[in-house]
């Protein structure tokens, strides 16, 4: 059993999976989706192309919540939208949620080193550009990190890798939180399993457990 890992640091992250036409939310840590999108960018796997994804997916995620983001939300409007009856008149406005200033460590795990090596290089020297979640949600630091494949269990290998994000500086502690993708289907249904390649947007349910890694002890009055 070996795990990648990767650094999710960035002004504005979304991780939505239940975005429906102008309302695009955001989940509280990456989704197993958005990651694997990421992933495929790197490696140059077309949208159509399920035959290259398909290995990615049956890799099992994990996330470690290093610096947990600040929800925000933003307004965008468009013009020139097309509607059943034509051209509309007015603007369509969408509200856009994401998270500000969070730094996630996310790990994938799997019995195939060599396609996690793959994964490791193509983070380092990506076919086409990645972002956080969205086009414009670029990274502030880089998702490859150096020897960040590692011969061991997932849960061992997130919880003893070194933070890659100190605390927001006058925010109150936070505990630092693990999300693990169960092999037993127990813990939280998520509905971000891709089922299909990302043209055609099916995705299946997965499971999660989190656990509290450690608890801040506040000081002062």
């Amino acid at each position: 059993m070996s795990t990648v890992l990767l650094r999710l640091m960035g002004p504005m992250q979304s991780w939505g999976t239940t975005s429906r036409f102008d309302e695009r939310d955001t989940g509280k840590e990456p989704s197993k989706s958005g990651v694997l999108g990421l992933v495929a960018a790197a490696l140059g796997i077309d949208r159509e192309n399920w035959h290259d994804l398909e290995p990615l997916c049956r890799l099992r995620m994990g996330v470690r919540h290093d610096r947990p983001g600040v929800p925000k939300r933003d307004y965008q409007t468009a013009q020139g939208v097309i509607t059943g009856n034509g051209l509309a008149k007015d603007p369509a406005v969408t509200t856009r949620h994401y998270l500000a200033d969070a730094a996630f460590l996310v790990g994938l795990c799997g019995d195939d080193r060599g396609l996690l090596e793959r994964i490791h290089g193509a983070l380092a020297d990506p076919v086409w550009p990645l972002a956080l979640g969205r086009k414009s949600y670029v990274p502030s630091e880089p998702i490859w990190m150096p020897d960040a494949v590692v011969d061991a269990d997932m849960r061992d290998t997130l919880v003893q890798w070194p933070a890659i994000a100190s605390p927001r500086p006058g925010a109150p502690p936070t505990p630092r939180i693990l999300s693990l993708e169960s092999a037993d289907r127990s813990g939280l249904m998520k509905m971000d399993q891709p089922l299909s390649s990302f043209d055609e947007r099916r995705f299946g349910p997965r499971f999660v457990v989190s656990e509290v890694l450690d608890v801040p002890v506040q000081t002062g009055p």
